[in-house]
């Protein structure tokens, strides 16, 4: 084999040479998107070419372009009622996916896709299912709802998307999910995308998708690469202090900070605000509509630091977030992961820095400590985290 060949062998694949069309292309090339990334140079020519997919890969590898992309290449825009309908496990992911959806259909005219979602009035809804929808996207509780009362037509869905299914599956959906899926015709293409693959979730791919293609991207990395990851050793009533003292230091353009608890995003906004931030709390007793508008207060440059339980870990996209603060270590790894991919998106880079609590003053290791480099030593400042890969 030639020299020149073998360049070519070993050139990674372009979103040209996974068969999608030119409009869905140009809108990828308007959106500033290069080249695939693993899961969807894997997903996409199986999907378009109408085979059932199973996908195991974890959040931010770019799965929502993997199923989206080749269900608008494929979409009939004559067709009134849904041909596709993606469950997904909260709200904030259902309305990232949507705009995904949108971003993508950018040159196919007459797409209209609607988010379906516990919180909103049904009005809106109702009024767009009567006009029309090519995609609807939804969870899994909502779209029970319209199934239930009858407003909801399934009846030539062509496609079924399962985003995060552990995590649906996790939160006590398993049974709606179920009988969505027996409620949809049986010549559908299904595809399931979740980040781990327990027994409940083998079970359901065995019942539903037929000879599904299964792709498991692997985890060569736990955590983006472009995001710059910190830790503080700091005693709990020093936390907002210090928090302040690197909001002082740090040029950050929008920040999400991470607590446990609702109560929490309230007590440390205001704390934020009367340091004259521009700071708003986010949780899961906020009503939808205003969570909504707090985001959208965060996109827009009205606000600047959001405050949050682990709700907002999935599903919100803002590029001009810079930084995370870990305020509170989360319980797991998966949901660290999670947290810090809410910055460093789109190729962008970002910064996570975590405040650790050492036991009873001391440098000990625990459990929710991220691992230091061996050098480290219990200080107020920030040092830099040694970011274990593999």
């Amino acid at each position: 084999m030639s020299d020149q060949a073998t360049d070519a062998a070993d050139q990674p694949p372009t979103f040209a040479d996974l068969g999608l069309g030119d409009r869905i292309l140009k809108a990828l090339r308007d959106i500033g998107y290069e080249s695939p990334s693993a899961i969807q140079a894997a997903t996409i020519p199986h999907l378009l070419e109408g085979r059932d997919v199973m996908g195991l890969a974890q959040t931010g590898t770019g799965k929502t372009a993997a199923f989206a992309l080749p269900i608008l290449d494929r979409l009939d825009l004559t067709q009134k009622p849904p041909q596709a309908l993606v469950l997904a496990p909260t709200r904030e992911l259902a309305l990232q996916v949507c705009e995904a959806f949108e971003k993508y259909a950018a040159n196919l005219r007459g797409v209209h896709v609607l988010p379906v979602y516990g919180g909103q009035g049904y009005g809106v809804q109702l009024s767009a299912l009567r006009r029309g929808v090519h995609i609807v996207v939804g969870t899994p509780g909502r779209i029970m709802d319209h199934l239930e009362k009858g407003t909801l037509d399934l009846t030539e869905l062509r496609f079924l998307v399962l985003d995060e299914a552990d995590e649906m599956l996790n939160m006590g959906f398993a049974e709606d999910v179920e009988t969505i899926l027996a409620d949809t015709p049986v010549d559908k293409q299904v595809a399931l995308f979740s980040a781990t693959m327990p027994k409940q979730i083998r079970a359901l791919s065995q019942t539903y998708l037929k000879d599904p293609v299964e792709i498991s991207i692997e985890r060569k990395t736990r955590t983006a690469e472009n995001i710059r990851q910190r830790y503080l050793m700091v005693s709990y009533p020093q936390k907002v202090d210090a928090l302040t003292r690197i909001l002082e230091v740090e040029n950050f353009e929008g920040a999400i900070v991470f607590v446990r608890t609702k109560n929490e995003t309230e007590t440390l906004a205001e704390k934020l605000r009367a340091r004259g931030y521009s700071a708003a709390a986010i949780n899961g007793d906020i009503v939808q509509a205003q969570r909504e508008r707090t985001v959208n207060q965060l996109k827009d440059g009205k606000l600047d630091i959001l405050v949050a339980t682990d709700v907002a870990a999935r599903g919100i996209d803002v590029p001009r977030i810079s930084h995370v603060f870990n305020y509170d270590i989360p319980t797991d790894t998966e949901a660290y992961v999670h947290r810090i991919g809410r910055t460093g998106r789109a190729g962008r880079s970002g910064d996570a820095i975590s405040f650790i609590t050492p036991a009873s003053g001391t440098c000990s290791s625990t459990s929710r400590r991220p691992p230091a480099p061996p050098s480290s030593r219990c200080s107020s400042r920030v040092s830099r985290r040694s970011t274990s890969r593999g």
